[in-house]
C-alpha cells in the first residue's frame, strides 16, 4: 500500500490566494505589524481564513525576520528535580508567558554526544542558575547567542539564596544548642549545592560564636543502613541542619528506629519546606523558600536582557522564611 504523502504545510500566500487580497496584507495581520492601515474587518476575514485552513506560523522563518525567537533557554546544573526547584521553574514559566516568551529546560551533561540546546533552538537568553563556564559560554557565542545570563562580562551571579541555612542555625542557637551537626545528602548530584549551604551553615555558627558543625554523611537512598544518630549524640551533638527536608526524614525515622526522642535529645530543621515536612511526626521544622519571588526574578532577569528593562532587585533575607514545627520544639536535654 503506497503512503500517503504528508500535508503540505499552508503559507500566508495560500491565504492570500484563497481571500484575493495582497500577500504584504496577510502577512502585516499574521505578524501584527504596527504602523498599517488595515481595517478591522479585513484583519477578521484573514484571522478567520488562516484558522480554516490549518495556518501555522513557521518559527524559524519569524524568528529569521523578526530576530526574536521568544524562547528563553534555562540551562539546569545536574540535579534532580525536586520540589522546590520545580516550584521556581513553574512560576518563571507563568511570569514569562505573560510577556508572551515561552521557557524551556535544558541540563547538559558531560561527555553528551547530543547537540546543546542553544544551537538548535536560537533562543533569545541562555539562562543559569550559576555562572557558565569558559567552555560553555564559547559554545553559545559560536551558536550566535547573544544575551547570556548571569552575564560572562559582570561579577553578579543568579543562584538559589542560601540565607536559608543561616535561619536554621539561628534558630537551634536561640533553642538552645551549641554543638550543631550538618547533614548531607548522599546523591552527587547535589554536593555542589550541599557544599554552598554547608559553607553559608558554618559561616552563621561561627558568628554566633559556636564550634562549625560536624559535617554528617548519610548513606545512599538505596541503603538499608540507618545514619549513625546515636554515635551523633554521644559526639555531643544536640541539633542537626539537614540540607534538605528529604535529609531531615531520613535521620528523624533513623531516630524512631533507634529510640532516640526528636527534638528532646536530637532537634532536626530541615530546608525547602516540601510536603515531606508535613507527612512525619514530629512534623519538621524547615524553611520555606519564596518560589514564586524567585521564578519571577528569574523571568524578570530575562525580560531586562531581551527588552533592556531595569535591573531587577532580588533580596536574598526575604526570599526565606522559618517554619517552626516540631522536630524542634523543645530546649535540648542534653548538652555536651
Amino acid at each position: 500500500m503506497a503512503l500517503q504523502k504528508s500535508r503540505r504545510r499552508v503559507t500566508a500566500a495560500d491565504i492570500a490566494r484563497s481571500l484575493g487580497v495582497s500577500r504584504a496584507t496577510v502577512g502585516f495581520v499574521l505578524n501584527e505589524t504596527p504602523g498599517q492601515t488595515i481595517s478591522a474587518a479585513t484583519t477578521e476575514r484573514v484571522l478567520a481564513e488562516a484558522r480554516r485552513l490549518g495556518y501555522r506560523p513557521h518559527i524559524a522563518a519569524r524568528a529569521l525576520a523578526s530576530g526574536r525567537s521568544h524562547l528563553v533557554l534555562l540551562v539546569l546544573p545536574d540535579w534532580p528535580i525536586e520540589y522546590s526547584l520545580r516550584e521556581n521553574i513553574d512560576e518563571a514559566t507563568h511570569a514569562l508567558d505573560e510577556h508572551g516568551y515561552a521557557l524551556i529546560t535544558y541540563t547538559p551533561h558531560e561527555g553528551a554526544r547530543a547537540r546543546p540546546l542553544w544551537e538548535t533552538l536560537q533562543p533569545d537568553v541562555v539562562m543559569g542558575l550559576f555562572p557558565f563556564s569558559d567552555t560553555l559560554i564559547d559554545s553559545m557565542r559560536a551558536a550566535g547567542v547573544e544575551r547570556i545570563v548571569p552575564d560572562p562580562e559582570e561579577v553578579s551571579e543568579v543562584r538559589y539564596s542560601e540565607g536559608g541555612p543561616r535561619l536554621q542555625v539561628e534558630h537551634l542557637h536561640d533553642l538552645g544548642h551549641r554543638r550543631l551537626g550538618f547533614a548531607r545528602p548522599s546523591d552527587p548530584r547535589l554536593f555542589e549545592l550541599a557544599d554552598a549551604r554547608e559553607e553559608a551553615a558554618t559561616a552563621a555558627a561561627i558568628e554566633l560564636g559556636l564550634e562549625t558543625p560536624a559535617t554528617l554523611e548519610l548513606n545512599p537512598a538505596a541503603s538499608e543502613v540507618d545514619p549513625p544518630v546515636s554515635e551523633w549524640i554521644e559526639a555531643g551533638i544536640t541539633g542537626v541542619v539537614a540540607f534538605n527536608d528529604d535529609v531531615a526524614a531520613a535521620i528523624i525515622g533513623a531516630a524512631a528506629r533507634a529510640e532516640i526522642a526528636v527534638p528532646q535529645s536530637l532537634a532536626v530543621i530541615g530546608h525547602d519546606d516540601t510536603p515531606m515536612a508535613l507527612m512525619f511526626e514530629p512534623r519538621i521544622s524547615s524553611v520555606r523558600i519564596d518560589s514564586t519571588g524567585l521564578g519571577h526574578y528569574l523571568a524578570a532577569l530575562a525580560i531586562h536582557a531581551m527588552d533592556e528593562t531595569p535591573t531587577p532587585e532580588w533580596e536574598q533575607t526575604s526570599a526565606v522564611k522559618l517554619i517552626a514545627r516540631a522536630s524542634t520544639s523543645v530546649t535540648p536535654t542534653t548538652q555536651e
